[in-house]
Order: C-alpha cells, then sequence, then structure tokens
C-alpha cells in the first residue's frame, strides 16, 4: 500500500495541505475527495487507493483541519471552503474532475463546480450541508444547536499515545462503525504528535465550533452568509451531472438536506447507502467505490 504524497498548495498564510496517490503523468483523469467536518484528507485511504487503479486522486485537509491553514473565527464561510477548493484545481491544473465529498465537503465542490464549471465532469456527494435558499427563516440559532456547540468545546484534545486514543474512538458512537485503517489513518494525520509522545487535536475545539456555526444556520434555514452573502442559490447553476447518496442509518436531518440539494441542482439524480451511517465511505469502502464507479460508467 503505497503512501500519498503529500503537497501544499497556495499562498504562504493560508496553504491547504493536499494527499496525492497516484502521479499527474500517469494521463489517468482526476478524482478530487473532500472530507466532512472534524476529519482529514487521509480518512479517504481506502476508497483513494482503489480509484488509483483508474485516476489520479487527491484529497486536502479542508481549512482549520489537518495540515492546512487555520485562519481566525470568521473565516470559515461555505465560499471561503470553496475558494479553498478552486486554489486547489487552479494551483494544481486539474481538468476533467470527478468530485467526490462528504457532508460539509459536498458543498465545498458544489459551490466550487459553479464557480469553475469548466473543470468538473461529475460530482458523488453524500450527504451535503444544503438549504432551500428560496425558504428562509429569520431569528437565531436553536437552544439544541447551541448547546451542541458549546459541547464541542468540551471535546477532548490530548491524549498520551496512539493506541489509547484509537481505543476511545473505537468506544465513540460516531467511529465504532468505521474500518481499522479508516480510524488509524483519522489518529495517525488528525493528530499532531507532541514532543512528549503525547497526540494532540489539529482541529480545535474552537475552530470546529467556528466551522459548525454557518452549518447548523444552514440546517435551521436562517444563514444569510457574510458581506458576500448567501451561496446557495448557486446550486440551481450546476450544469454537470450529480449524484446525492443519503446513508440509511444516518439522521433524518441529512436527508432532508439531501433532498434540498437534489430540488435545487438540474441534473441530480439519487443513491441510497443501506446498512451504513453519515461516514459510509469510512464505514463500508467497498459499496462507496461501487457506487462511485457505477456513477462514472453511466454519467460518461
Amino acid at each position: 500500500m503505497t503512501q500519498p504524497q503529500r503537497i501544499l498548495v497556495g499562498d504562504a498564510g493560508a496553504q491547504i495541505a493536499v494527499a496525492r496517490w497516484g502521479e499527474p503523468s500517469s494521463g489517468k483523469p482526476v478524482a478530487l475527495l473532500l472530507h466532512g467536518t472534524g476529519f482529514v484528507a487521509e480518512v479517504w485511504t481506502e476508497v483513494a487507493e482503489a480509484l488509483a487503479t483508474d485516476y489520479t486522486v487527491y484529497a486536502h485537509d479542508r481549512r482549520g483541519h489537518g495540515l492546512s491553514h487555520k485562519p481566525p473565527a470568521e473565516r470559515y464561510h461555505f465560499q471561503d471552503f470553496a475558494a479553498d477548493v478552486c486554489t486547489v484545481v487552479e494551483r494544481l491544473d486539474l481538468q476533467g474532475i470527478y468530485g467526490i465529498g462528504h457532508s460539509a465537503g459536498a458543498t465545498d465542490l458544489l459551490l466550487a463546480t459553479k464557480l469553475m464549471p469548466d473543470r468538473f465532469a461529475r460530482l458523488f456527494v453524500t450527504e451535503p450541508t444544503a438549504m432551500d435558499p428560496s425558504a428562509p427563516r429569520s431569528g437565531d440559532l436553536s437552544d439544541i444547536s447551541n448547546a451542541s456547540m458549546q459541547g464541542v468545546l468540551r471535546r477532548r484534545t490530548e491524549f498520551d499515545n496512539a493506541d489509547d486514543l484509537f481505543r476511545r474512538l473505537r468506544a465513540a458512537p460516531t467511529f465504532a462503525p468505521w474500518t481499522e485503517r479508516s480510524l488509524w489513518a483519522y489518529v495517525h494525520h488528525g493528530f499532531a504528535r507532541l514532543d512528549d509522545g503525547r497526540l494532540r487535536l489539529r482541529c480545535t475545539p474552537e475552530i470546529e465550533q467556528a466551522m459548525l456555526k454557518p452549518i447548523y444556520q444552514a440546517i435551521e434555514q436562517i444563514y444569510t452568509g457574510d458581506a458576500r452573502g448567501n451561496p446557495f442559490p448557486w446550486l440551481s447553476e450546476i450544469a454537470c451531472p450529480v449524484r446525492i447518496a443519503t446513508a440509511e442509518q444516518s439522521w433524518p436531518v441529512y436527508k432532508e438536506m439531501a433532498d434540498r440539494a437534489s430540488a435545487l441542482i438540474p441534473h441530480a439524480s439519487r443513491w441510497r447507502f443501506d446498512g451504513v451511517g453519515h461516514c459510509a465511505a469510512q464505514e463500508a469502502p467497498e459499496l462507496m467505490i461501487a457506487a462511485l464507479r457505477t456513477f462514472a460508467v453511466r454519467s460518461s
């Protein structure tokens, strides 16, 4: 199993860490993978390795995650993440991209495709964050969302060693269904090793809280964006084929947002992963790989 090559893309102070499986000189088409909130590029390892037989595969750490830049709290809007995707695409001169995204990372790809429509051939997005811009609500975040955001700040950030961290994650409901390789990839790349051998979470609770605020606002239909406005109307302008997947065992809100995205995107089709939850690619990578290959054939 070949380790991906790591590349830093972008200007000093705003660099994006990219993992690449395969060589651009191979002439293979490009696949670009985007992880969800809290994770890192390498959680796609099993999917990326399989796709690398047919594609040159790229995945990057979204801003605030892994080895990528970590801007101030006000710089985690949806358009900021989409701009990072555009930077990666432009700096690496990626063409004919098969975009594959999960959760908020799926939203990054959807918005970037509108900004750079000539670069993307197709998108496969699993449970994207989406709001219906035609039905906005006014008001503040619910008490439930605010409590969840405060709970993030209580998250433990340091662990004695990798084995201890792996055991603790395996006992958590989010990570219990993950494959061993996916979970170890998160341990090795989502945490920094300190001089004393302890591990520290790279995506700090404060950063994750800043990321979650726009996400919860979109979920509750109150997101208005920043000075640049609300980008969700862009979804209706996406021209390439898009497959929107949901997972049988994920929360109902993810299915609701998938329905919103499907209603907005002109060339959208649907897929369901049976027997798995929100992190389908990490729980059952073989199901994700089969679905990606099926869509590639049908949308060619």
